[in-house]
């Protein structure tokens, strides 16, 4: 048997959605990732970036972005670990951990590296790592990296997680990981509950803050300070391609953790490092984050208002209490022609089916930007309106 035999399938699928006009990924954007965007010269009203506090655009983090490549050009060509490291990398990761009040910090090239490079260099062969079901995939791509041993509980389940931390050997090494704001169905992670279990039961715990961070909390440092467990939680990740509008990823705590992090992580040692221009963009929106806390009030009425435009269509909306917000639809095709549907109207969302969604729990993602207008989110409500009952949704 031929190992490429097993392209077939996904081609089919791919050649299929494309004659049916139902095909949604890969779309080439023509301008800025903003609230409003430019698809084949046509303009959409855009609800499915994670660019949080709409930095994507501002003239701050462009200006930024030139003279850092002005200064250093345009990579560092190596990694982290031998020529690659700038000061500018330094002062981000002192700048992080100083807006985070912990001891340390380090950076990745992306947030799925640093993922992979967190829990594969922490978990060894006799350690046990606990994750929720719904976790991300750099998570539980991380942990088959690792040598240590998985165990999975159902999303936001605590009983079972507690049924689970109470089975394990109590001289194995033990993380929890889980996602502070859970990336396609938009919910939190139960912190408070989470956090009493860890001490109980004398295991570490590691938040994926990717979808929180410059989101949740009155500094922007997150879920973690949004339940104020700060001094709780023992290791912090999050990503700079959201809210922060760069790319990367980074990871705060203990600076003896950190410093084996930093000199184990393969994912670290082994890719080239940040290039100039995301590193000092990163630094901006950090600025920004601290100093314009109304980007974040913003985002919030923002996020209010479709909740509960949402509800009062009847569209199921899960348990999001976040500015990621799905909309439940249920078959992946159904969902396709949906999204289909949208795009028509001049809104682009993101579908998302299985291995994203359980299995007959396909959606649209919608997620929202502080720079979105009142007149971008009266039309996307509208237009949800429309196709759900074209749909018989409602």
């Amino acid at each position: 048997m031929d190992i490429f035999d097993k392209c077939k399938g996904m081609v089919n699928q791919v050649n299929r959605a494309h004659e049916l006009g139902i095909y949604p990924y890969f779309t080439p954007i023509e301008s800025a990732q903003d609230h409003r965007v430019v698809i084949d010269g046509k303009e959409y009203i855009m609800i499915g970036s994670n660019g949080y506090l709409g930095l994507a655009a501002d003239p701050r983090m462009k200006e930024a972005a030139i003279k850092a490549v002005e200064k250093y050009g345009v990579t560092c060509s190596g990694s982290r670990f031998l020529n690659g490291t700038l000061d500018l990398h330094v002062k981000l990761e002192h700048d992080l951990a100083e807006f985070y009040e912990k001891d340390g910090a380090i950076v990745f090239s992306t947030g799925f590296q640093t993922n992979l490079g967190i829990v594969s260099s922490l978990a060894g062969k006799d350690d046990i790592l606990i994750i929720d079901r719904y976790d991300h995939a750099s998570i539980i791509d991380g942990c088959r990296l690792s040598f240590g041993s998985i165990k999975k509980y159902r999303h936001n389940d605590m009983e079972e997680l507690e049924r689970i931390l109470k089975s394990l050997p109590q001289d194995n090494g033990k993380m929890i990981v889980v996602d502070g704001v859970f990336s396609m169905e938009g919910d939190m992670a139960n912190l408070p509950e989470i956090v009493k279990l860890k001490k109980k039961y004398n295991t570490r715990l590691l938040v994926d803050d990717a979808h929180g961070v410059g989101v949740h909390g009155e500094k922007g440092q997150g879920t973690v300070e949004h339940f104020g467990l700060m001094d709780d939680v023992d290791l912090i990740m999050g990503t700079f391609s959201k809210a922060f509008a760069s790319l990367g990823g980074f990871v705060v705590g203990d600076m003896d953790v950190i410093t084996h992090i930093k000199h184990t992580a393969r994912s670290l040692i082994f890719s080239a490092s940040m290039i100039p221009a995301s590193v000092a963009c990163v630094l901006k929106a950090l600025e920004i984050v601290k100093k314009e806390p109304e980007r974040r009030k913003r985002l919030w009425e923002i996020t209010d208002r479709m909740l509960k435009g949402f509800a009062k269509m009847g569209l199921d909306t899960g348990e999001s209490n976040t500015p990621v917000i799905p909309v439940i639809i249920g078959a992946d095709d159904a969902c396709f022609a949906f999204w289909k549907a949208l795009k028509e109207k001049g809104v682009f969302a993101n579908p998302v089916r299985t291995p994203a969604t359980p299995p007959g729990r396909a959606l649209i993602r919608t997620s929202y930007m502080a720079t979105h207008t009142d007149e971008d989110i009266d039309t996307v409500l509208q237009v949800f309106e429309a196709c759900a009952k074209e749909f018989g949704l409602i």
